[in-house]
């Protein structure tokens, strides 16, 4: 298996052998040769990342992959190793923290997908072994094993139907978890296969596993006594897939033809891989920086050490002889033991807290999504889910949202709206409106004036009753006592048409691979036409005249996305043989009499407008010579090996020709609640929405237009199957040629957008929409030619960018990851999200730099695989606008403050290297180094980075462009980091010399003695803790009683620690420097006025800045009585400048 994972990645597969052979039960075809069974992979499922062995080894790998723990790890090493100034527990504790807390939640979330694993491996099957019953584990099955699945199980593998329980040897699964759609469908045994398998002798040949869930070629191999092998074509009908669901059929019976990792449903799945968000990589970035500084410190203090020491007198004094060994020791050595010792004592310029602090907040913050009661939903009595905590700031910076149709934009429940009848419109209404047509007070079609000809309405019901796959389901207790009450009640819709409501025989359960064949169907059991359900290859219809009809089933000609139609040809009982036909409008008007066309294209354009699915309905007489041609064409079609496809495709459009044109019909698939608004929302916060669907075109179309991601002003460019078989040429010739055409028009021709600016911002400029199909994507991204296929690739890609919204439809669900994965490494490298809510999207939705998934109808795979899981699509609208600004807002200002707040800590350190002789003395006490960032300065910023609101939740949701203003990583740019270096640098430089200057004071203290270098040390370090802390309350816009306790506690902390730490003899210290140094220094009236001057001086511009300038912009007075009237932090400030629609400040 490992060799075959290899083989495909390093895109080896074609030196594979084309085909496999298996043996249906084990059973060889020969009885004279001995039968060796073929090596295939094992039905084990493997999702997780490590296991017990490795796990170990294999987490701390990837953790000091990262440069920041490897940095803190050398440092680590260099204080065990080196004589330092300070000890290793400084940089080895917090260390020894971040690796053990990230190691256990790795660990644990790797846990539930070994468990999750489990339960689908151990899942208990049935297998048919030499004509008994043997239940075992499903990891057990091999290719080959005769498989025995109940209704409502799920297929442990991919399997071929032999045998159902159903007379007509057909079986009805749901594929929901594979491509989101939810109907059923229909499935058929081999022909000719024995009714008992035990004595069925057969051999398969297929393809090899591929990922493409609609293709499969396959031939089975009978064997019989004494008779020449039958051979029987297998295709996607015959194919069971694993993680399909059985429906309405007791029993079937099935061959696994693959297993485990080479299903198709593993072959589409994306591994898990660990994301890193923008924040992330710009700490690393500006880590680069620091460190950078760091060793530049490092070098200066070394080189201009022994510079001095050259000076005679200077290297050995007479008071500081140097030992033997100190003279013997290497002067190269002893350089970089001193440089190393340099890079110990300025290491905390590198702020190792910065990550426990940066892991706190984005673990705690993630709780107030879990407890944000506007997620709750109370249908499925569930809020908000967070699976990672990662990536919260990322909710702040998407730049493409990437969305499933069904199930997510739609509740997939087609209703059916009205139809239209040789050109006059007939309408179903709950309420009693006068209107062109039907309306419900009039009852059904013979209780009105017949616009359209009682002739034609009804052979327009009796199309929508017997076009179609739809089967009736009925449950054993219910039977003839139903179709007694059936006929009672459309016998009294004839009679009384006074407020009917919807009939409860809708309720009756229909199966079909279409909702929208059922909502067909019972749009005509609304008009008096029911359909009955099968008796053999009989279809039955009651009529509203309460007489049933029988139409025999010859064929159907089932729908594809090329032809866009779907036709049945039906025998009357009067003999008469016809052929119904529905499709979309540019299927159906080129064949039918254009006369007609007129009449009802008018209905279909405004249908289509307003989101409505709509279907052409046509018919055609066939006589028996017509019929006879086209019977015997089908046949020998569905009988060929090669070519199949084309040669049904050229039966059918040779058939479906001549017709005439009934009506048209309007169904509505329902979206899911603020559906349109979420998505308004999204765009007008600068967001490109693209709708990935598996879905048919025109669905998702009209899904499209009902979301308002279309307007009636779309210009919709549309690459698919069909668009390139119109020109006649090669289907590659075709393809550049439209990408050409394509990229001329949206791109070169379009004029220059301001960046951010969307359609709701820019109505005066053209839109596009752009629309592909799975089929002509893999053409695009695996063309024959690799120059040809890198070329197409960026045309397409810089089309869809140029367009508002992009819809790709008749995705499978890896190509909806190569989707993302693609936008994702454009240039810019885009923030990208993914939001569904079935196993068929959690590629893209593990692909994405944020994966939500919605807590839905179809399963929970979509939820377990994804970073963050909500109710419903319109609770993603307060998810991105509301807490992922504020989680990037708080996260950005908490690592430029961190950054700040180290220099300002070190840079002292620093400078009084140059009135030390560089002898490495600290400038702080061991304790005030340990404590700076783990006590004293932590807390403020950590409650800050968890309960700041710039500007309030409302704001944000009204103002949806307000999140523009922090897009493409605003915050943590350059210019801002320069900024806050800046005003490090400045503060430093004032703490250091502004001590010096008060220490030019020959009498600090009342008896006349002066201050020592510890006393020096500790009013600079007080200064600094005051300021920094300070400089965040001016900062913090929402005060709570948490903001006040933590920053006045903080520094309250300080003091009396200073105190306590000062005032007793600690009996385990070889040394105790600061012993009343603290309370000494604060009886002089001189350190107390200095310490009070440098920090109002150090916060002057800070101040100055918030009384002297007053907000403005559009959102000003919105925000003026939200934030309090000490303006807001200058780095946000600065931040906000680049975009007009956010706030920003002047004078």
């Amino acid at each position: 298996m490992l060799r075959r994972t290899l083989n495909r990645w390093l895109g080896r597969d074609e030196r594979r052998v084309d085909s496999r052979n298996i043996c249906v039960g084990h059973r060889s075809s020969s009885n004279n040769e001995a039968f060796i069974p073929p090596k295939f992979c094992d039905n084990r499922i493997v999702s997780s990342k490590y296991t017990v062995w490795n796990f170990l080894p294999k987490n701390l790998f990837e953790q000091f992959r990262r440069i920041a723990n490897f940095y803190f790890l050398i440092i680590f090493l260099v204080q065990v190793i080196v004589d330092t100034p300070t000890s290793p527990v400084t940089s080895g504790l917090p260390l020894f923290f971040v690796i053990t807390v990230t190691a256990i939640k790795q660990g644990y979330e790797d846990w539930l997908r070994h468990k999750a694993d489990n339960e689908v491996n151990k899942y208990p099957v049935t297998v048919l072994e030499q004509g008994r019953r043997v239940r075992k584990e499903s990891e057990k099955i091999k290719v080959g094993d005769v498989l025995e699945v109940d209704e409502d199980e799920t297929f442990p593998c991919d399997l071929i139907l032999l045998q159902s329980s159903r007379e007509d040897d057909t079986c009805f699964v749901t594929t929901a978890s594979l491509d989101g759609e939810s109907n059923h469908k229909t499935h058929y045994t081999v022909p000719d296969t024995e009714k008992d398998l035990e004595s069925l002798n057969a051999t398969i040949e297929c393809e090899q596993p591929q990922p493409d869930l609609y293709k499969f070629v396959g031939r089975m191999h009978i064997y019989k006594a004494d008779q020449e092998p039958a051979v029987r074509s297998l295709g996607p009908e015959n194919l069971l897939l694993k993680g399909s669901t059985l429906k309405n059929t007791q029993t079937i019976c099935g061959v696994a033809i693959y297993t485990g990792m080479e299903t198709k449903m593993a072959l589409n799945y994306q591994g898990k891989s660990q994301k890193r968000s923008a924040v992330e990589k710009s700490i690393n970035a500006f880590l680069l920086v620091y460190l950078c500084i760091l060793v530049s410190k490092a070098l200066v203090c070394t080189t201009l050490k022994y510079v001095w020491q050259n000076k005679p007198g200077q290297d050995e004094p007479w008071y500081n002889e140097k030992t033997q060994r100190e003279k013997d020791t290497n002067l190269y050595l002893k350089m970089f033991t001193d440089f190393l010792s340099f890079m110990v004592l300025f290491n905390f310029i590198i702020p190792v807290s910065m990550y426990v602090t940066v892991e706190m907040q984005k673990f705690l913050g993630s709780f107030f999504i879990t407890w944000d009661k506007d997620f709750f939903d109370p249908e499925i009595k569930e809020g908000a889910l967070v699976n990672t905590s990662d990536l919260n700031e990322e909710l702040g910076q998407v730049e493409y949202v990437f969305t499933d149709k069904t199930g997510t934009l739609t509740q997939n429940n087609m209703e059916f709206i009205e139809c239209c009848i040789d050109g006059f419109q007939y309408k179903y209404q709950d309420a009693g409106t006068d209107l062109d047509g039907f309306c419900v007070t009039d009852g059904p079609a013979n209780k009105v004036q017949h616009k359209a000809g009682r002739e034609k309405e009804e052979l327009f019901l009796r199309a929508l009753c017997l076009c179609h796959t739809v089967q009736v389901k009925e449950s054993p207790e219910q039977g003839q006592g139903q179709r007694d009450g059936l006929m009672d009640h459309v016998d009294g819709l004839g009679v009384d048409g006074e407020g009917l409501h919807p009939p409860p025989q809708e309720q009756r359960g229909f199966i079909a691979s279409s909702p929208d064949e059922v909502a067909l169907v019972k749009g005509a059991m609304r008009y008096g036409f029911t359909f009955l359900g099968f008796e053999s290859k009989t279809m039955k219809i009651l009529t509203r005249d309460n007489d049933v009809e029988r139409y025999e089933l010859l064929h159907v000609l089932n729908f594809d996305p090329v032809r866009r139609r779907m036709s049945v040809i039906v025998r009357s009982k009067s003999g008469d043989t016809l052929l119904f036909c529905k499709g979309a409008d540019s299927s159906i008007f080129p064949r039918v009499r254009q006369e007609e066309v007129e009449r009802i294209r008018m209905n279909v354009e405004r249908n289509a407008t307003e989101g409505y699915r709509t279907l052409c309905v046509a018919y055609k007489y066939l006589n028996a010579e017509e019929y006879a041609q086209a019977d015997a064409g089908l046949r020998e079609a569905r009988l060929a090996l090669q070519d199949r496809e084309e040669k049904l495709m050229a039966v059918y459009n040779q058939v479906e020709t001549g017709m005439s044109l009934i009506g048209a019909t309007a169904v509505e698939d329902r979206l899911q609640e603020e559906a349109a608004e979420t998505m308004e929302a999204l765009q007008g916060a600068g967001m490109k929405v693209w709708v990935l669907t598996g879905d048919k075109m025109e669905t998702a179309k009209s899904t499209c237009y009902a979301c308002r991601l279309f307007q009636r002003n779309t210009e919709l460019l549309e690459l698919t199957v069909r668009t390139l078989e119109d020109g006649g040429r090669r289907r590659e010739e075709r393809l550049h040629e439209l990408l050409v055409e394509y990229h001329k028009k949206a791109v070169q021709d379009a004029p220059p957008v301001k960046a951010g600016v969307t359609r709701a911002w820019s109505s005066a400029n053209h839109d596009y929409g752009f629309i592909i199909d799975g089929a002509t994507l893999s053409m695009v991204l695996n063309s024959s030619s690799e120059s040809n296929s890198s070329r197409y690739k960026n045309l397409f890609l810089q089309i869809c960018q140029n367009c508002t919204s992009v819809l790709c439809c008749r995705m499978a669900p890896l190509q909806k990851a190569q989707i993302v994965k693609m936008v994702k490494n454009s240039k810019g490298s885009p923030i990208t999200l993914s939001i569904g809510d079935g196993a068929n999207d959690v590629s893209m939705i593990l692909e994405a730099h944020v994966g939500i998934g919605i807590k839905g109808k179809e399963g929970r795979q979509a939820v377990r695989n994804s970073d963050y899981a909500i109710p419903k699509l319109k609770h993603l609208k307060k998810l991105l606008l509301a807490h992922g600004h504020l989680y990037y807002v708080r996260i950005a200002h908490l690592v430029q403050y961190f950054f700040y707040k180290n220099l300002c800590f070190i840079l002292p350190q620093f400078l009084y290297q140059f009135f030390c002789g560089y002898s490495q003395q600290p400038l702080y006490d061991a304790a005030y180094l340990t404590m700076y960032n783990i006590c004293f300065t932590s807390m403020p910023i950590l409650a800050y980075s968890l309960l700041e609101q710039h500007i309030c939740m409302e704001v944000l949701l009204d103002n949806a462009t307000l999140y523009r203003g922090i897009a493409k990583n605003g915050m943590l740019r350059w210019g801002p980091f320069f900024y806050w270096t800046l005003l490090g640098v400045f503060h430093g430089l004032l703490f250091f010399f502004g001590v010096r200057y008060l220490f030019g004071n020959p009498a600090l203290q009342d008896n006349g003695q002066v201050f020592g270098n510890w006393s020096y040390g500790t009013i600079v370090f007080t200064v600094l803790v005051f300021t920094v802390t300070l400089k965040l309350a001016l900062d913090t816009r929402h005060w709570t009683w948490i903001n006040h306790f933590v920053i006045w506690g903080s520094l309250a902390f300080y003091v009396f620690f200073s105190f306590f730490w000062g005032g007793i003899i600690w009996p385990f210290l070889k040394q105790q420097r600061l012993y009343f140094v603290f309370a000494n220094m604060l009886s002089s009236v001189s350190a107390w006025l200095v310490i009070i001057l440098l920090i109002l001086l150090s916060l002057l511009p800070e101040i100055l800045l918030v009384v002297f300038r007053k907000p403005r912009g559009p959102h000003a007075g919105q925000m003026k009585h939200r934030l309090p009237s000490s303006g807001t932090s200058t780095i946000f400030m600065l931040s906000q400048t680049a975009s007009t629609h956010s706030f920003s400040w002047t004078d």
